[in-house]
Order: structure tokens, then sequence, then C-alpha cells
């Protein structure tokens, strides 16, 4: 399915999902995913709950578009269900272990049966462990390694047949080293690495060679418990699923990518709890009108704290960034030479190690929905659909941080306007030129990484968003034929705020207007309330919902031996809710409106019961309709603001084609060969909003070939990424290094084989 990508980013809970070119979600604790991913109904609200795996998989449905009217938990670009195997009153279950390149060992396996005439259990578990693909040149180790393991037990109790209750509980566990940012270009501070003895693998993203002083970790546990109840009761079927999901993530990460200690550490812990109740009636007429009626309650608590700190290589490299090519010398030391006797620190004070910011924050959501939705036929031909969803959303955040670098808390502009006083330059000049390249200390700001952060709630900032809406749903559906039928669908979407769960989360520049008081800033209201702290900057606290609408049209055939869907639409969503990294935190925004023109061509051909051959095309025409203070990057990878209104946003491909054949060879009554064969193609694709000159381009081809004896033994060979296609998922400015850029590079060919039993 092409209108589906799936990314992992940074580290192994950033998983990231988009529908149509719409998605969001990875990076930051404190954003939503705007494509909701459920798993045997139950709701997954941040990537680390949603990468759990599953033995005894039933089916995989992906609803693209707005989806408001069937799930409680309202989606503005689309929605992932999963759904596995309920418990079976008849013994069976699967055993398979598969083996490939990089010592990949998977090991799955499920056994269901009944206990009692009306309850029955299954049990499964899985491993998936894997030497990496990448290498660490400096710590002699692998990188981007797998170490996953779960378990999961169901329990069904069927009374009657109108009655039964299912409860499902699972574990799952992730160690892994995880992932590789490698340098896709190699700037200016290149040079400072070098020469301190540092090491890093320059402008070669795709070598999957590192260089670190301490390897990053991932530990993940991801774990919960749902209880499900069916009832039928006359005319109406009754369903309930209530469930508590826990995530419990440390990650530390060596974030400088460089085998120097610049960056000590950067870790994060992150507990997510989540509890979530929901209710619906579905009526089962046998006239011409049906409906669906439900209740969703959604309540979930977020701690997260991070820690970054410089490390023993930290001033040295800052000294040697800083030396200029004119005089030879190092301006970061020279300025601490000079501020030392006057500040009244000791020299070895700026950029000691150990120095960092320490961020707490603690995010409380509730919210409730109401949705429905009712079908008339108004003949056997036609059918009128319409659906609403009214959801009420309430956060709450307290966040904090305490920065102890030293240098980040030094008002550079005022204390150069001390020196150019004692300097003799008259009093009324010291204003514009305190903050002017006259001021001598200017270019330490771009050490100056961890500025001191204003907490809130505070007197100006209540912490808090209220967010009320109602989508709806309306659709034409006419069946022409017993074969052929088509649908005319609008629909509109939403997604509640979300937080900047960062350190970058900083006062809207409505609230505070950035300056040092010597260069006599506009009064603003963090101002006027004594709040104001040195080097306090303006950025975001939250982001504004997003709101989806789609204008759908579809036809859908279904002849003997061929099979169609197709779907033109045009979707947009207001406030889309951007994150960009900026190699020490994110700056999280909203693009005012962006839009989507496109279609969707699914098809399915099978002229003989043994071969079935898929194609599947999307087109995607997107387009930022207003987007004015957008981040990005710039000419020399610097963080900047711009006006990105008409540009296409990144990560889109215009056209995305997938095609597969699978082919069953008998060779007797008891043995068969199944050939299978799938490939995926994107169009050149810009990687980072605002910047088309560096693109990416995905051709993915995935095979496999497996002897089936009789119905329970399975042998088969399989491949992936078979051509070892290369391509960047995602770019970014390196973490203290201006002029820098990193990238997650694909994951490469990789092979094996698999051994199946069913019984």
């Amino acid at each position: 399915m092409p209108s589906l990508r799936v990314n992992q980013l940074q580290a192994s809970a950033q998983t990231n999902f988009s529908i149509r070119g719409f998605g969001n979600g990875a990076n930051n604790p404190g954003i939503e995913p705007s494509v909701g991913v459920f798993i045997d109904g139950v709701y997954r609200s941040r990537s680390a709950a949603q990468i759990g795996d599953l033995p005894a998989l039933e089916r995989v449905e992906v609803l693209r578009g707005p989806q408001s009217t069937l799930f409680g938990k309202n989606a503005s670009a689309g929605i992932i269900s999963v759904i596995t195997q309920a418990p079976q009153f008849e013994l069976g279950g699967s055993a398979e272990v598969s083996y490939g390149n990089y010592n990949a060992l998977i090991v799955r396996g499920n056994v269901t049966g009944p206990i009692s005439s009306t309850l029955a259990a299954s049990l499964s578990a899985n491993l998936n462990k894997r030497d990496g693909y990448a290498f660490d040149a400096n710590l002699g180790d692998d990188a981007n390694t797998r170490d996953r393991w779960g378990v999961r037990g169901q329990l069904l109790f069927k009374p009657s047949e109108i009655f039964q209750a299912r409860l499902i509980a699972d574990y799952d566990n992730i160690d892994e080293t995880c992932c590789i940012a490698a340098n896709v270009f190699n700037g200016p501070t290149g040079a400072a690495i070098f020469g301190l003895g540092g090491a890093l693998q320059p402008n070669d993203p795709f070598s999957y060679q590192v260089f670190s002083n301490f390897p990053s970790t991932n530990l993940i546990k991801n774990y919960g418990v749902s209880l499900q109840t069916d009832l039928e009761a006359g005319a109406f079927d009754i369903t309930t699923i209530s469930a508590y999901r826990a995530v419990r993530i440390d990650t530390n990460q060596d974030s400088d990518f460089t085998s120097l200690d610049i960056v000590g550490r950067n870790r994060a812990l992150i507990d997510i709890d989540t509890y979530t109740f929901e209710a619906r009636v579905a009526s089962n007429f046998d006239g011409p009108f049906n409906f669906l009626l439900g209740a969703f309650y959604f309540h979930e608590n977020i701690d997260y704290q991070n820690e970054a700190a410089w490390g023993q290589a930290f001033r040295a490299y800052a000294a040697t960034a800083s030396i200029s090519a004119v005089t030879g010398r190092s301006g970061y030391l020279d300025a601490e030479a000079t501020l030392a006797p006057i500040l009244g620190f000791p020299i070895g004070t700026f950029g000691a190690a150990g120095q960092g910011i320490t961020e707490n924050f603690d995010y409380r959501n509730r919210a409730i929905s109401v949705f429905g939705e009712a079908n008339f036929a108004v003949t056997d031909r036609l059918t009128l659909t319409a659906g609403f969803n009214y959801t009420r959303d309430r956060k709450n955040v307290a966040g904090n941080a305490v920065s102890t670098e030293f240098l980040s808390n030094l008002d550079l502009v005022a204390i150069g306007g001390q020196l150019l006083a004692a300097g003799g330059v008259p009093p009324s000049l010291i204003p514009s030129l305190a903050d002017s390249p006259a001021n001598p200390l200017l270019p330490l700001r771009t050490f100056q990484i961890f500025p001191p952060f204003l907490g809130f709630p505070n007197a100006v900032e209540d912490g808090r968003t209220r967010d009320n809406d109602l989508s709806y749903t309306l659709r034409t559906a006419y069946k022409f034929s017993d074969q052929l039928s088509g649908y005319l669908t609008y629909a509109t979407g939403f997604k509640a705020s979300s937080i900047n769960l960062s350190r970058d989360s900083r006062p809207s520049l409505a609230d505070f207007i950035p300056g040092s008081p010597i260069t006599n800033p506009p009064p603003s209201p963090i101002r006027t309330a004594g709040l104001a702290i040195p080097n306090l900057t303006a950025g975001s606290r939250f982001a504004l919902p997003e709101e989806s609408e789609v204008f759908e049209a579809g036809l859908k055939g279904q002849f003997d031996g061929f099979s169609f869907n197709f779907a033109i639409f045009k979707q947009t969503l207001k406030n889309f809710q951007s994150n960009l990294f900026t190699g020490a935190g994110f700056l999280l925004g909203n693009a005012e409106q962006q839009s989507t023109f496109g279609f969707e061509l699914d098809t399915m051909l099978s002229p003989t019961p043994d071969l079935t051959v898929t194609a599947s095309l999307t087109y995607l025409a997107p387009k930022f309709d207003s987007f004015p203070g957008a981040a990005t990057l710039g000419p020399n990878f610097e963080t900047i603001i711009a006006d990105l209104s008409g540009e296409r946003p990144a990560g889109i491909p215009e056209f995305a084609l997938a095609v597969g054949a699978s082919y069953t060879q008998r060779l007797s009554d008891n043995a068969r060969l199944l050939w299978h064969v799938d490939f995926l193609h994107e169009s050149p694709t810009q990687i980072l909003d605002g910047r088309p000159d560096i693109v990416r381009q995905v051709e993915s081809l995935n095979a496999s070939l497996t002897l089936a004896l009789g119905e329970h033994v399975e042998m088969t060979l399989w491949g992936r990424n078979l051509a070892n296609a290369q391509y960047l998922y995602a770019i970014f400015q390196t973490t203290i290094q201006p002029g820098s850029l990193s990238g997650y590079p694909s994951q490469p060919r990789t092979w094996g084989g698999l051994l199946r039993y069913r019984f």
C-alpha cells in the first residue's frame, strides 16, 4: 500500500507512520500521531507502544484520510487497525524459526485451544535478535542491533452464542544499540574534531560506519491489558473495550556523533500510562436503517525527564572551533580570560565537563468523545451515510529545566555593553552597539547551547490547552451492479493540540519579545510580570489542533479473476503540526494549511487460481497553502525561519508504485512451491521542508520462495531490499556542529531462511 510510509528515526521508539503524506508524532513525546494505530481495538498513543511483534496476526486494515466516526479516538490523517487471532476452541498453533545475515534470529510461537467448553486460551511468544548492520569503528562493536522479545496471552470466555469476553495481556521488551546518524555533509567544525584526535566518517552516509565514545542505548518496556465484551441484545450488538497501556523508555545517545567526548550524555526517561474505555452499540435491523453509536474516554499521563551534559572534550572542542582565521586565537578562550576577572569565576569554567541542562515535564491529558454513524438504504443500490464525532480534549502540562551551562547563562549583550562602556563608548551609543558586531562577545552565542528555561505554569502561561471539535462524515454509495460500485465522501477529522516537551519549549512571541534589557526591548506580558531571565528566547509551548477535511470519490470493482479500487481526493489539513529538530531540541509549530490532491489505484489480477498479481499506484501533489513561519535549514544548514507557502512539503513522493506477484507451483499432491516477488518505487522526493535540493529515491525489491509440505511444514528462502537500494529517511542539523548535516540511512540488503510448522 504505497500511500502508507513507516520510517524509523533516531531511536527504536521513534517510528513514524504517515498516510497520503500526512503523519507526525515521532521524536517529541508531547505530540500525538496524526495516524492512529489500534491493536485489537485499543488505541496505542505513541510509536513506542505500536511496534510489538504479533505472531498470530489475522489482518491489518489501513483506513486512508480523516477517520472520526467508527473509532472513538479521532485521527486527522488515517488509521492502521491491527487484528490478532482470538483464542480458538480447537487445539492449534504454529512455531517458526528464521535465520539470516547479520546473525538475524527470529523465533515465534503460538498455541491456542480450549480450557473448557466455555473458555479458550492462547499464548504466543517471540524473539527477534540481530547483530548490527552498522559498525562503530571507535568502540569496535556493532550498531543498529536488534534485540526484542515479547509474550502475549489471551482468554476468550464464551458462555453462550450471544455473549463473549476477550481478555488480552502482553509484554514487549527492547534493548538495542540504535540508531546511527550518518554524516551527510562535513562542515567547518570537522577540522576541529580531527585536530583534537577525534574521528567521524565524513560525507559518506552509506558506509554504515560511525565513531562514538559510548554506545547509544534503547531500553523500552511496552505492556498492557485489555478486556473486550460483546453482547447480542436482540437487534443490537453492544461492545465495550477497556484497556491500560504502559510504556517505559530509557534512552541515551552519543549525540555529537563523533569519537570525541563532546556530549557526555543525552539521556531521556519517559513514562507513559494510558487508560482508555470505549462503548459501542450497533443496530442490526432488517429494514433500510442501521446505526452505530459510541463513547470513548482517554486518560494519559506522561512523565518526561531529559539530561544533556558536556563531556570531557567539549571545552577543547569549543576552543578549537572558535579559532579565528585572521588572528589565530581562540575567541572562546579569549572571552573567558576577559570575563573571568570581571565576573569573578576561575579559568576553566567555560565548557567544563558535566555542565548541561536537566528537563522535567509532567503531562496530563483527559479526553472524551461521542461518535456514531448511520446508514440509510434508499434503494437496493443507493445508500446514504452520515456520521459524527464530538471530542472534548483537556491537557495540563508543567515544565521546568535547569541549565548549569555557565556560558549559556551569561547575557552577552549586557556584558558586552559594560565592556564598551569601560572602553569609553558614550552611553547613548551602547544600546545600538551592544547588539552589533562591535560587541566582541556576540560570536560566543554559537556556544550558548543550553540557555535558561522559564518554567511553566507561571503568572502568564497556564500550561493548559482546551479543545472542542465536531467532526463529521457524509457519504453516498451506489451499486451499479453486483460487480461495480462507487461512492462520494466528504469527511473531516481532528487532532487536539500538541505540547512541545523539549528544551526548546519557549514562550510564544505574543507573550515574550526576546532581547537583553540593555537594548530596551518592547514590553511584553512576561517582562511586565517580572519573569524575564537572561537569554530567554521565544518559541512555542504548544501546536494548535489539526483540522482535516477530504473530498473523495471512488470506484470499486470485483470481477472473476480481477478486482480494483480507485479513489481520487483532495485532502486538507489546517494547522498541520510541524516538528523540526534543531540539533539541540525541537521547534514545534503549525503550517497554517497543507493540502494534497491525489489518486490511488489498487488492483489484483488472478488469471488462474495459482497466480496472483497486484499493483498499487499513488499520486500525490501536496503543497503548503500557507506556512509563513516555518522552521527549516538555510544554505549552511543553520536553523532559519522561512515562508514555505506554495512549496511542496518534504517526504511525500509524487508517485509511489508497488507491484507484486505470487505463484503456486504444485509439485505433487503433498508438495508446493510458492514464489513471491514485490517491488516498491517512489519518485525522487525532497527530504527536508524548504530544501528541494536534497532528495531521496526509494526502490526496494523483495522476494521469497517457499516449499510447503502438506498443511503443516513450510521452508522459505527470503530476501529484502535485494538490489541494496540506498537512501536517507531524514536529515537534520548535526548537534554541536554548525554547518554539518546528518541523516538516517536506509537498511541494507537482508536475506535468510525460515522454517515453520503449523498444527
